[in-house]
C-alpha cells in the first residue's frame, strides 16, 4: 500500500516517530476533552460505525491474514466489537457517576464516594488471531473511561493492521486515539514511553516480558494471555451436543483462539462415543473444505506439525498437513502422553487431544495440577457436578455446556488468573479496569468536632476517643 493512498495516521505508522506521536496524544489528554461524557459517547458510536460500515473490508483483511470465512469474521471480530461499543455508549453516562458510600459512625459528619477518573494515556497492544476484537475491544473500555489511547495492532496480521490504521482516524478523534504499526521493537519502544496504563493480549511468555518492561515505569497492566483451556465432559453429559460444540469451536479460526478448547478430559464411560461423534461433526462441518485449516505463518505451522509428529497418542481423525499451503487437517489425538508438547504447550491450532479419566475426581485433579487456564469448560446435566467443578477448578472464566460465548457478553468480566493473565474487561468491567477509582472524603469545618482529638490529650478525651473510634 502506497503512502499517498492512506490516511495521515497510517503514514505515521509506516515509519513511526513513537515519542512524538505519544507526546501529541498526551497533550490532547491534557486539554481535558477526553473527560467529557459526550466525547466518550461520540468516540464509542464512531467505533461501532467503524466496524459495521466496513464489514466487507474487515472480512477481506481477515481472509488475507488468516483465511477466515466471512461469517466467522462477522461473528468474532465485527459483531462482538460493535456490540461492546454500543453497550458502552449507551451506559457510559451512568458508569461515570460517582458512587457514594455510607461511612462509619466515627467518620460523621462527613461524606465519602468513589470518583472514577481516567488514568491518562493508555497503550493497547493487540493480538493477531482476532485483530479487531482484541485491539478495538479493549479500546472500548479505555475510551469509556475517558483516556487517550494508542493502539498497536499485531504485525502478524498485516492486512488487518493496515486497515485499522486507515480507518481509525476516519471515525475517531485523530489526536486522542491513534494507531501505530510495527513489529516487536516498536512495541518495546512504546512501552518505554511510560504510559499511564497498558493492556496486552498475547502469549504468556511475551506477557511476562511486557510485564517486566512496564514495571520499569510502574505502568499498571492488564494482561490477557492464554494457557491450556480444558473441557471436562462428564459421564452424564449430552454427548451429541457436546461433540458438535467442541468440534465447531476447535474449527473456528483454525483453533487459533486463546479460549479455544486446548484439550478434552472425557470420562472413560463415554470417551469412545464422544470421539466418534466429534469425528462425525468434523466430517460434516468440513465437508465443503476438505483441504485442511490454514495456519497463520510458517513458524506456527512448523510448531504444530512437530507436536503432531512427537505425539504418543492415537490419531483418531486427521493428522495430515500440507507444507505448501500451510494447512493442517482437523485432528483428534486420544490419550497423548501428559509430558509431550501437545499437553504441555498451548496448541493454538486445529488439534484436539482427548484424555481419558476414570472419575470426576481424576478430571479435577488433572486440571488443577496444571497452570490456571484462561477458560475452563464443562459438559454435564447434573447440578451437583456443575457446582463442584465451578467451586474446585480455578480459571479466568468458566462456561458450562458451551464454549467461547463467555467472551461475547458485556455483562460479565473477561480475563485470566495467574499465568493466564491479570485484570478483566468488557462492559462496565472494562470501564472500571481503565479508570482510577479515586477515594473522596469531605468534612465540614463547623462544628469542629476534631477538637476532641487535639492536644493536650486528656484522660477524658482519650476515653471518648476510644468509644468513638
Amino acid at each position: 500500500m502506497t503512502t499517498d493512498s492512506v490516511a495521515p495516521e497510517a503514514v505515521e505508522a509506516a515509519s513511526p516517530d513513537v515519542a512524538s506521536i505519544v507526546a501529541r496524544v498526551r497533550r490532547t489528554f491534557a486539554t481535558g476533552r477526553t473527560r467529557s461524557v459526550e466525547w466518550r459517547k461520540q468516540q464509542l458510536q464512531g467505533l461501532e460505525k467503524l466496524v459495521t460500515e466496513n464489514e466487507g473490508a474487515i472480512a477481506d483483511a481477515l481472509q488475507k491474514d488468516l483465511g477466515r470465512k466471512p461469517f466467522e469474521a462477522w461473528l468474532a471480530d465485527i459483531a462482538s466489537t460493535a456490540s461492546e461499543a454500543h453497550d458502552a455508549a449507551k451506559n457510559v453516562g451512568k458508569w461515570t457517576k460517582r458512587r457514594h458510600r455510607r461511612l462509619e459512625f466515627s467518620q460523621f459528619p462527613g461524606r465519602g464516594w468513589i470518583e472514577y477518573e481516567p488514568f491518562g494515556t493508555v497503550l493497547i497492544i493487540g493480538a493477531w488471531n482476532f485483530p479487531f476484537a482484541l485491539t478495538l475491544g479493549p479500546a472500548v473500555g479505555a475510551i469509556a473511561a475517558g483516556n487517550a489511547v494508542v493502539l498497536k495492532p499485531s504485525e502478524v496480521s498485516p492486512a488487518s493492521s493496515a486497515l485499522m490504521a486507515e480507518l481509525v482516524p476516519q471515525y475517531l478523534d485523530r489526536d486522542a486515539i491513534v494507531v501505530i504499526e510495527g513489529d516487536g521493537e516498536v512495541s518495546q519502544e512504546l512501552i518505554a514511553q511510560g504510559f499511564d496504563r497498558l493492556c496486552f493480549t498475547g502469549g504468556t511468555e511475551i506477557g511476562r516480558k511486557v510485564y517486566q518492561a512496564a514495571a520499569a515505569h510502574l505502568t499498571p497492566v492488564t494482561l490477557e494471555l492464554g494457557g491450556k483451556s480444558p473441557v471436562i465432559v462428564a459421564a452424564d453429559a449430552d454427548i451429541d451436543v457436546a461433540a458438535k460444540r467442541i468440534a465447531w469451536t476447535k474449527l473456528v479460526n483454525s483453533g487459533q483462539i486463546c479460549i479455544a478448547p486446548d484439550y478434552v478430559i472425557a470420562d472413560a464411560k463415554i470417551r469412545d462415543e464422544l470421539v466418534d461423534k466429534i469425528k462425525a461433526a468434523v466430517t460434516t462441518f468440513e465437508a465443503g473444505d476438505p483441504g485442511g485449516k490454514p495456519i497463520v505463518n510458517q513458524r506456527h505451522f512448523d510448531r504444530l506439525t512437530a507436536s503432531l509428529s512427537a505425539t504418543k497418542g492415537t490419531v483418531a481423525i486427521g493428522g495430515g498437513s500440507d507444507a505448501t499451503s500451510m494447512k493442517i487437517q482437523p485432528t483428534v489425538v486420544v490419550d497423548p502422553d501428559p509430558g509431550e508438547p501437545l499437553m504441555t504447550d498451548e496448541i493454538f491450532g486445529p488439534i484436539l487431544p482427548i484424555v481419558t479419566v476414570q472419575s470426576l475426581d481424576e478430571a479435577i485433579e488433572f486440571v488443577n495440577s496444571r497452570d490456571k487456564p484462561l477458560a475452563a469448560y464443562l459438559f454435564t446435566k447434573t447440578k451437583s457436578v456443575r457446582e463442584r467443578v465451578i467451586k474446585e477448578v480455578s480459571a479466568g472464566g468458566m462456561l458450562v455446556n458451551h464454549l467461547l460465548f463467555q467472551f461475547s457478553t458485556a455483562k460479565l468480566p473477561f480475563g485470566g488468573v495467574g499465568p493466564s493473565g491479570m485484570g478483566a474487561y468488557h462492559g462496565r468491567f472494562g470501564f472500571e479496569e481503565f479508570s482510577h477509582k479515586k477515594s473522596v472524603l469531605t468534612k465540614p469545618t463547623r462544628p469542629d468536632l476534631s477538637a476532641l482529638i487535639y492536644p493536650p490529650y486528656t484522660e477524658k478525651a482519650w476515653k471518648l476517643a476510644r468509644r468513638l473510634f
